[in-house]
């Protein structure tokens, strides 16, 4: 019966579309559907999928890549007849597949479609070209060069983008030792016989990176041998096989470098080159196609042009409902009446889109949304096609019944959340929603699933590995108190019993109650300790002395202390291995240091007249250093004996000369200095000189740095004064230091924050076979070797260094202080040669950890036989049998001497083999290079994970050790051990759970999570209702969990629709989504169509090698509805627009004629590189210029640095990129506190390396040089006439420097400069000072306009004129047409771009964005060089020479813009800014148009009215009632910051606010929107400029002629009969407005 029914119902369909059909007759036809197809291509050209793919791998373990490469060449000529693009990504994948588990391949097989691996093969080219620059490039040099040696002849262009390598003389590979280059396994073989010797001295090694394939074999202190080359070619086989044998056989360090060079495509198998050939497109963006606001019709009336078809357009999915009817399933049963069903549809997808609802019907418009969605079988399906087809769906959805209960969760959850909010967690940690796209989420999907897979290999059981991936690990914390609780802090004041503090209050309530921003709070209680740690003998300690008693004069709410110490004696201390000299103490002195005797009569003094005397006789002596003229010198002997006197001669008994002869002659309190000394140097403060520990927290010493620190220390008070954990009994000091406090500090340890520690994953190697972490034997504390041990250091030594061997004593020296939580590795980092006594002394120290490591004595035995290598063998470069012998006799009676048995070593003297022990050298070096980034011959120690390399030859001591164990324990592994210690072992045999076996797991689980990028915030979604508006989707075996609030009514939710459903498609996370939409909806929460666009396999051909990449394709959209595209794309990249034949600011789609799918094609022009600048203790440098560049070329980019949390971009492209300061006044007063690849003598640089489509932002920290502390970076001028304006040109810093800054914050388009004839019939070159105009253009039409400006400027005037025009949003026509204008007409051009900064609010419409562009971004946009600019709108026309305005004196103003004009009174009504809040605001200042205004930007950068624009917009844009007229509004409300200069009223009339009584002495015209008649651009400018319709004809015929089009003639203009009467004045007054007419 059903059966029957359903048929019958299908044939009444038929019948209805029939009728339907028939009678819709030649409208259907006329008005098909068309489609829209955006695709974003690379820069650079398409790379090699098999070379991708082993990239992929080696991000997943570096060993993988080597496997894969050993896999491929073994079945590369199974299933030789794999032609297609798509057999070809189905052959890698398989043999991708046996080295990964499941949901990893599932991942590799994405992200392989995804093509994110592209970039990193770019740079691989890049560093290709550098090293073929050794040698000619020419084709028809012989390369069978006898010594392998080839000179560089040729510079390579390093920023060549969008070509590939070509292959030098038909040569696919070769190898690299940095003195010889062989293109030829021949000549590699001969080299590869004595491969040292070959190399030379002359020649260096060539630079690697730690992203550089080094194969596991390698001796890893042998000479480097790169391959640059291509696996599928036969090249590179017969030379990767040589170089894999030579590793093995220790001869050399084997680098890869994977190269598929153009011209070797052919040679590459049958799948090497596939994806070369074709562009490479991109996913993972978003593209809009936004229903635009016409109420001012500024389109193009130009014809439009025949599109061009790049590919086949997409099918369109016939299986989507179209008004209730799925015509996939009507096909399938009448499939005989094909055309007439699709004509029927093609007439349902053409009715009008509803962009407008009743108040009524939109009201629940969120509830109803959900509803549907919670509803569907596919939810998330249902959620992408509702808000990304919104405008089609609209008015079904309003139509629906409403269940109440779903309206009722959604309204009981929006108590706990605020509608519309939208919240994303990944296994419990936080997302940034706004931030999020599909590789960093594929990149944070792929961490958690590797470490899922690798917790399971450890045997861990899947309750637990998902416990442990959902937890999140304590917030890192910056609040690590130094411990300095003793008896040689010397407190100056002490508030709570102090005379001078009797009046204050003692109330501590008072800390909560509200002050004035600034005022101090004046509480009779010890809340702040500052105590300052210093020299007294140094300059900058007798400065910090003057400072502390200024404060305390002025009765700061602070108890003041110092503890001070002696640097020569720390010296001492250092050179001593931290032990008192033997000279102290003995009178063994020779000459006592001025610090120790200082300190002693500050003692003296302390103990006999009071602390106040004590420091005056401290601030004495600074006051005698300075008048003696020593302003840099320390003091000499002869001031400290002068403020002795001076200090204590009014209060002294005796002659205080005597005094101090018998103090310095008895040594008195010399005890009690050198324990000061001491102290400091086991608290790890005196490598800072001076410092102030506030409550503990350690601040540079300054009085702003002090204050500051006040300030932040109060809220954490006032919160434990709220909750009553502080009261007036509480010593606040003893509270903070016992909660939070270290007994030591070593900044590499206690991260300040903004440097992040350097985490390397452990759990790959102790899940390795044949891994170093297998082997190792640890030592352990005594009595505590069979206990858990969550810490392990591992130390890297180099025993042929000092430096090495302290390191390795301090370890030994830190186990026998006694530590229960931790154990210690020797990793001995050397290659040692057979002769070497450190072979010998390594084979002692091993068997001895391997075979007593559980002894009493072991580490006594240790410490000995460390000496005695150190004394008697270190320095000795090689020892005979006779010393080797007498070598082990020593060990063998230490041994005996410490209860351990010496059979043990007797025994291995006899098994010695040189090659095993260099093997395991050999391996060791392996590991820590490949696996931790730690290079051969480097010390360092690792402690769970955690990377610290010496820095300036400075050892960590056994202290160090101790603070390392107790701040990693606390912060990142005791909630790990928690978890673990609770774990039921299953299927595990009872003799394998050991204590070490556990240990090794915290060790391999506490590493790997520390390497994750996560937020160490979550939220409670579970308090959320999730029975009625939630989808559900459960999976119990998931190592995923997503947690998640959307509003699916959001533009964050039309992305993460697309993002969740592919998530669920790969490998099934649970989730729960709770929906969250806006309750009562007054608008339309949605007005565009949504694509994100992800690959498939269908962008991989079945037939040939093509790969067409991922594209976004809308089907079937409004024809008669104006649509603007916007692409949103993750936050580094920076796009345009290369191939679009309409004009995509205006897409109305009736006008495509019979083409049906509109096609654009854009362009990743771009990276940006971004981060931050910061100087401690201090405000951002603002105004720091920074340069990036390579090596050879290290100034291709500049920008500076902004106030706004010392922001800074710039443009870059894949490789490897030196930062560093400007030369000039930037690189004058600071340097980078970076330890990066130069020395003290040249400059620091800092080396970025950018190879992903991702990039994280880059912390710079910089201070002042050594005596310009005081000094200013921005040197502003105090006369604003002519005359000191141009000495400031000649002298600061804004011009001498900036010369070179032809190359914009990353512009790479240079100045095209015209060699063709000036202006109309004129001859000759252009005269003077060049004049600089600004301008942006968005659309076809503003494009017209903005060549009709160029016109009139350039008839106006004689002198040379450059244009500054915004790439953002050109049309590819326009770029194509601008450098031919350019020569014809004879001006410059630069087209210049900046990324709008992620912290900036940002606005959403495209023309707010434009406008946006006009201001905010102007200190940064343009070259340093670049001193002054006019903006010009692109609808203006000029009637005046521009030089004078460029010329203009603006009164030391930064921007000089032109009131509104006041004379058409018809438009009183629409002058806002004179009533209300702008007049009152305004306080009599005019109100400016921003269609024209001069930019002094050596004012603006130097007032910093950038800057100060920028926080005033970002106060007001988060209104969305503010900053209509963002680009004018901003200026004029900022006027009482940012100074305006009115120009004269003739530099702009518009007629819209401007009578013609004043048209004929405009210098300017603007084409301003009329908001009373709404007149169309197009048709006022015709009728209000006389000039426009002939200048405009010529600048339209210039075009045609450049771009093969033909133009219409000119119309005649017909005035707008609404406006004619009201606007223009009678022809008599005004003859222009006669001839418009």
């Amino acid at each position: 019966m059903e059966t029957h029914f359903r048929s019958g119902f299908v044939t009444l369909i038929v019948i209805i579309l029939l009728v339907c059909v028939s009678s819709s007759g030649v409208s259907a036809q006329t008005r098909r559907p068309k489609n829209v197809q955006v695709a974003l291509k690379a820069k650079w050209a398409g790379t090699p999928l098999l070379l991708e793919a082993g990239e992929l791998l080696s991000k997943e373990w570096k060993n993988l890549f080597w496997e894969f490469i050993e896999v491929w060449l073994q079945n590369e000529n199974i299933d030789s007849d794999s032609h297609s693009a798509k057999e070809c990504l189905k052959k890698i994948v398989n043999s991708a597949k046996p080295l990964l588990s499941d949901h990893l391949a599932s991942i590799f097989e994405f992200t392989l479609t995804l093509r994110s691996a592209s970039p990193r093969l770019v740079v691989y080219q890049r560093l290709a070209e550098e090293s073929l620059a050794s040698f000619p490039l020419d084709d028809d040099v012989s390369y069978n060069s006898p010594d392998g040696h080839y000179k560089q002849t040729k510079k390579v262009d390093t920023l060549l983008s969008g070509v590939n390598l070509r292959s030098p003389g038909g040569k696919c590979c070769w190898v690299d030792t940095g003195g010889a280059v062989f293109f030829d396994v021949v000549e590699l073989l001969h080299w590869l016989r004595k491969p040292s010797k070959s190399s030379g001295d002359s020649f260096q090694q060539p630079d690697l990176f730690e992203f550089d394939h080094v194969h596991f074999d390698s001796n890893f202190g042998g000479p480097v041998a790169i391959l640059y080359g291509a696996l599928g070619t036969d090249c590179f086989k017969e030379f990767h096989v040589t170089l894999v044998q030579a590793a093995k056989e220790n001869k050399v360090k084997y680098v890869l470098r994977p190269v598929l060079l153009s011209g070797c495509e052919s040679k590459s198998g049958h799948c090497g080159s596939i994806g070369t050939s074709d562009p490479l497109n991109l996913g993972g963006y978003g593209v809009e196609l936004a229903l635009k606001n016409m109420e001012y019709k500024a389109m193009d009336d130009s014809a439009i042009k025949e599109g061009v078809t790049l590919e086949d357009p997409h099918t369109e999915d016939l299986s989507q409902e179209v008004r209730g009817f799925i015509f996939s399933k009507i096909l399938e049963r009448k499939p005989e009446l094909t055309s007439e069903i699709m004509d029927f549809r093609d007439s349902l997808l053409s009715s009008t889109i509803s962009d407008t609802l009743n108040v009524w019907e939109l009201k629940d418009l969120g509830h109803q949304t959900v509803q549907k969605i919670v509803h569907a079988s596919d939810p998330l399906q249902s959620m992408q096609e509702i808000n990304q087809n919104f405008p089609s769906i609209v008015s079904s959805l309003s139509r629906m019944k409403l269940d109440e209960s779903v309206k009722d969760e959604i309204i009981a959850n929006q108590r706990m959340i605020p509608a519309g909010k939208s919240l994303m967690a990944l296994n419990g940690a936080l997302l940034d929603i706004e931030d999020i796209d599909l590789y960093l989420l594929i990149d944070m999907v792929h961490q958690e699933l590797s470490l899922a897979d690798q917790y399971l290999k450890l045997k861990i059981p899947s309750g637990t590995v998902r416990k442990l991936l959902s937890t999140l690990p304590p917030a890192e914390s910056n609040m690590f108190r130094v411990d300095f609780r003793s008896s040689h802090v010397h407190y100056l004041n002490n508030l709570e019993v102090d005379a001078m503090y009797k009046r204050w209050r003692s109330n501590l309530n008072e800390l909560l109650m509200p002050v004035f921003p600034g005022q101090l709070r004046y509480i009779r209680k010890n809340l702040f300790h500052a105590v300052y740690v210093l020299d007294p003998a140094s300059t900058s300690g007798l400065e910090v002395v003057d400072s502390i008693l200024s404060m305390f004069e002025n009765s700061l709410p602070m108890r003041f202390g110092v503890i001070l110490y002696s640097t020569k004696f720390i010296q001492k201390l250092e050179t001593n291995g931290g032990e008192f000299p033997s000279s102290v103490g003995n009178g063994s002195e020779k000459e006592e240091d001025l610090s120790s005797l200082i300190i002693r009569l500050f003692i003296y003094m302390k103990e006999s007249y009071g602390i106040q005397m004590a420091f005056q006789f401290l601030s004495n002596v600074n006051k005698l250093r300075l008048e003696s003229g020593d302003f840099e010198d320390a003091p000499e002997m002869h001031h400290i004996e002068a403020a002795y006197v001076d200090t204590t001669l009014p209060k002294a008994k005796v002659p205080p000369q005597e005094t101090l002869l018998k103090l310095q002659k008895e040594g008195t309190f010399s005890k009690e200095s050198h324990e000061s000394s001491m102290f400091v140097f086991k608290l790890g403060l005196s490598k800072l000189h001076s410092c102030v520990l506030m409550n503990g927290l350690v601040h540079e010493p300054n009085e702003e740095a002090v204050i500051n620190a006040m300030n932040d220390e109060l809220p954490r008070i006032q919160e434990q004064v709220y909750y009553g954990h502080i009261n007036s009994k509480t010593d606040v000091l003893d509270k903070f230091l016992s909660e939070s406090g270290i007994q030591r500090y070593n900044p590499q340890i206690v991260a300040d924050g903004k440097v992040k520690p350097m985490f390397k994953s452990l759990s790959p190697s102790v899940l390795g076979t044949d891994s170093v972490l297998n082997d190792i034997g640890y030592l352990h504390s005594p009595d505590t070797v069979d206990e858990l041990k969550p810490v392990t250091h591992l130390l890297s030594v180099n025993i042929t260094s000092m430096k090495g061997i302290r390191l390795l004593r301090e370890g030994i020296h830190y186990l026998m202080a006694g530590s229960r939580n931790a154990r210690l590795g020797v990793l001995f980092n050397a290659d040692l040669d057979v002769e070497s006594p450190g072979l010998l002394f390594v084979k002692f120290f091993q068997i001895t950890v391997s075979s007593y490591s559980h002894k009493k004595s072991v580490l006594n035995f240790l410490d000995q036989l460390i000496l005695i290598y150190e004394h008697e063998y270190m320095l000795r470069s090689s020892i005979n049998a006779e010393h080797g012998q007498a070598f082990f006799e020593k060990v063998s009676q230490l041994a005996e001497a410490n209860g351990l048995p010496s059979k043990g070593y007797s025994s291995s003297q006899s098994e010695f083999s040189f090659d095993k022990w260099r093997n395991q050298l050999n391996k060791v070096g392996q590991f820590l290079f490949s696996q931790l980034g730690i290079a051969y011959g480097v010390n360092a120690v690792i402690t769970n994970g955690r990377v610290i390399q010496a820095v300036d030859g400075d050892t960590l001591l056994s202290h160090d050790l101790h603070l390392l164990e107790s701040v990693e324990f606390k912060q990142r592994i005791k909630h790990i051990v928690e978890i673990i210690e609770e774990v039921k072992w299953e299927n595990m045999d009872p003799d394998m759970l050991t204590s070490k076996f556990i240990s090794d797991v915290v060790m391999a689980v506490s590493s790997s999570m520390a390497t994750r990028d996560r937020n160490s915030e979550g939220a409670r979604f579970e308090v959320l209702s999730a029975t009625h508006s939630a989808v559900i989707l459960k999976n119990e075996n998931a190592s995923v969990h997503i947690d998640a609030v959307i509003d699916p009514l959001s533009s964050s939710g039309q992305k993460l629709s697309t993002l969740l459903r592919l998530l669920w498609k790969m490998f099934q996370p649970s989730m729960r989504l709770v929906l969250n939409p806006i309750s009562s909806l007054v608008d339309l929460p949605l007005k565009n169509y949504y694509r994100y666009v992800i690959p498939t396999l269908d962008d991989f051909s079945s037939t040939d090698s093509t790969v067409y990449g991922p594209k976004a394709f809308f089907a079937n959209m409004p024809l008669s509805k104006t649509l603007t595209m916007n692409l949103d794309v993750p936050e580094p990249w920076l796009v345009e627009p290369v191939i679009a034949v309409h004009d995509l600011d205006n897409i109305l789609l009736e006008n495509l004629g019979d083409t049906r799918t509109l096609q654009a094609v854009f362009e990743l022009e771009a990276l940006v590189l971004t981060g931050h600048c910061s100087e401690k203790d201090h405000e951002p440098p603002r105004g720091l210029q920074l340069i990036l560049g390579t090596k050879a070329a290290p100034h291709l980019v500049d920008t500076l640095v902004m106030a706004n949390l010392g922001y800074w971009q710039m443009k870059v492209s894949p490789g490897v990129w030196y930062l560093q300061l400007a030369p000039g006044r930037s690189s004058e007063l600071y340097v980078l506190n970076e330890h990066g690849v130069g020395n003290q003598d040249s400059p620091t640089m800092k080396r970025i390396t950018i190879r992903d489509l991702r990039g994280k932002p880059v912390h710079l920290e910089v201070h002042k040089k050594k005596g310009k502390e005081q000094e200013k970076l921005l040197v502003s001028t105090e006369n604003d006439d002519e005359s000191a304006h141009e000495l400031e040109k000649q002298k600061s810093w804004n011009s001498n420097l900036l010369k070179w800054a032809s190359g914009i914050i990353g512009g790479s388009d240079q100045s095209k400069k015209s060699r063709g004839t000036s202006v109309d019939e004129k001859k000759g070159g252009r005269q003077g000072k060049t004049i600089n105009i600004f301008s942006i253009a968005s659309g076809h039409l503003y494009e017209r306009f903005t060549k009709i400006m160029i016109l009139t400027v350039l008839k106006n005037t004689r002198r040379p004129v450059k244009f500054w025009f915004i790439k953002n949003y050109l049309s590819p026509q326009f770029k194509d047409v601008i450098p031919h204008m350019a020569q014809e007409y004879g001006f410059e051009y630069e087209l210049i771009t900046y990324k709008w900064p992620s912290w900036l609010h940002k606005q959403k419409e495209k023309q707010r964005i434009i406008w946006a562009y006009k201001i905010l971004f102007l200190d940064v946009i343009f070259p340093l060089s670049l001193e002054k600019v006019i903006f010009v709108d692109a609808d203006q026309v000029v009637r005046a020479d521009m030089g004078d305005l460029y010329d203009m004196n603006l009164r030391g103003r930064p921007l000089a813009y032109t009131p509104f004009c006041d004379n058409n009174k018809d438009m009183d009504g629409y002058r806002f800014w004179r009533q209300g809040f702008w007049k009152e605001h305004l306080r009599g200042r005019p109100y400016h148009i921003s269609a024209l205004y001069v930019v002094d930007l050596i004012k603006f950068r130097e007032t910093a009215a950038g800057d100060n624009l920028r926080v005033i917009y970002e106060t007001l844009s988060k209104d969305p009632n503010s900053l209509a007229n963002l680009d004018q509004d901003l200026p004029n409300y900022a006027q009482h910051t940012v100074p305006i200069f009115s120009l004269p009223q003739e530099w702009l009339w518009c007629e819209s606010w401007c009578g013609n009584s004043t048209k004929s002495k405009a210098k300017t015209i603007d084409l301003c929107n009329n908001p009373m008649t709404k007149e169309p651009k197009l048709q006022g400018a015709k009728r209000i400029v006389a000039e426009w319709p002939d200048i405009d004809y010529e600048a339209r015929q210039f075009t045609s002629k450049i771009l093969g089009e033909n133009v219409n003639p000119v119309e005649k203009v017909v005035p707008n009969p609404g406006t004619g009467n009201k606007i223009t004045d009678p022809p008599s007054k005004d003859p222009e407005s006669k001839a418009e007419l």
